[in-house]
């Protein structure tokens, strides 16, 4: 049996570096726009490819913190497929992939400037994923990390049910799109859930409480889940609330921000890394982590936090989602040991 097994989207993901030509764009939330000249040919500095995607990322987190892992998602039969499955299985990834014969790989083409990227994507085989392409025996674990993109959102329920029915431990994060057209199946799903990571932004949305009170929307997400959740709030750090405490972290400061790709996903599933660890070490602990029945301890929570922050700053030093995803005797680094944590109850 695997320790978790990862679900969600995979992409071939394919980085363009260089100093691109800015415009004032007000309509975007940066107030800039990348231009390029119609017909004309342009050189960059940097290419990078690697791979990418919800399932892919998280996989290998907890690969490289020494869980037996599996990634369960869909590709092409292309060669962006194969690659993929190969450098899964350099991590000691098992890859679980469905196979489209008809649609491509899922693609990305990153622009890269200074830190910043603008992601040019494909979803293709990625958002085709269905119930049918599900290998229900082989997703047996004691964790899932799932998190669907695009259409794929539909397997949530069927998901979840099994889930209960073979006693899984399920870390949901969902997707923005998720959260705006299956609100209600979210919302409903969180009773299952051990453990729910959003940003701030998706955090009000999905329960309709502004993140300016933030003990509100705890306070509201912590009545439909038992689990632990937690909240990014991009440079302002992460709450987390286990029902009985909130918890408020800052960030490490980075050696400098190269590529902010897959940060979410590497945060999450460090967290998720955490609690899987902390988990091991008492027997009364490998029961389901429902957060205010107190499975886990203030120190265990505050051990995840800080593990899931040091995998997301290492991540954003490096190009790519997974080039800097921490290993296990990383993590012992003196540079991580550090980071203020303050808890005070709900």
């Amino acid at each position: 049996m695997f320790d978790v097994v990862t679900i969600g989207s995979i992409t071939r993901d394919n980085f363009l570096e260089s100093d691109f030509n800015l415009i004032p764009w007000p309509r975007v939330s940066s107030g800039k726009a990348i231009v390029f000249p119609v017909g004309e040919k342009m050189s960059v500095r940097r290419v990078y490819s690697t791979i990418g995607g919800n399932s892919a990322n998280a996989s290998i987190t907890l690969s490289r913190q020494g869980f037996r892992v599996a990634c369960f998602g869909k590709i092409g039969n292309d060669i962006s497929g194969r690659e993929i499955r190969e450098k899964l299985q350099s991590e000691k990834v098992k890859p679980l992939l469905g196979i489209s014969k008809n649609v491509p790989t899922a693609y990305s083409v990153l622009l890269l400037q200074k830190g910043e990227r603008t992601i040019l994507g494909y979803h293709g085989a990625s958002d085709t994923l269905t119930i049918k392409d599900v290998p229900w025996r082989q997703l047996k674990s004691k964790w899932w990390y799932l998190s669907l993109a695009g259409e794929s959102d539909s397997l949530l329920k069927p998901l979840l049910k099994f889930s209960k029915k073979h006693g899984i431990r399920v870390a949901f994060n969902p997707s923005g799109h998720h959260i705006h057209h299956r609100r209600k199946d979210i919302l409903d799903s969180l009773k299952h859930l051990s453990f729910l990571v959003l940003n701030a932004d998706e955090a009000s949305e999905l329960v309709g409480i502004s993140f300016r009170k933030p003990k509100e929307v705890f306070k509201r997400l912590d009545k439909l889940t038992p689990g632990i959740v937690a909240v990014t709030d991009g440079p302002r750090g992460v709450l987390v609330s286990d029902g009985k405490y909130i918890y408020k972290a800052g960030i490490y400061k980075e050696k400098a921000i190269v590529d902010r790709t897959g940060a979410g996903d590497s945060f999450g599933s460090g967290f998720v890394a955490g609690l899987m660890a902390k988990g091991l070490k008492s027997k009364v602990k490998k029961s389901l982590p429902t957060g205010r029945q107190g499975k886990f301890s203030p120190e265990d929570v505050k051990y995840a936090i800080r593990l899931a922050s040091a995998n997301a700053t290492s991540v954003v030093e490096h190009v790519g989602a997974t080039e800097g995803t921490l290993k296990k005797n990383d993590f012992a680094a003196v540079r991580w040991q550090r980071l203020t944590i303050s808890v005070s109850a709900l």
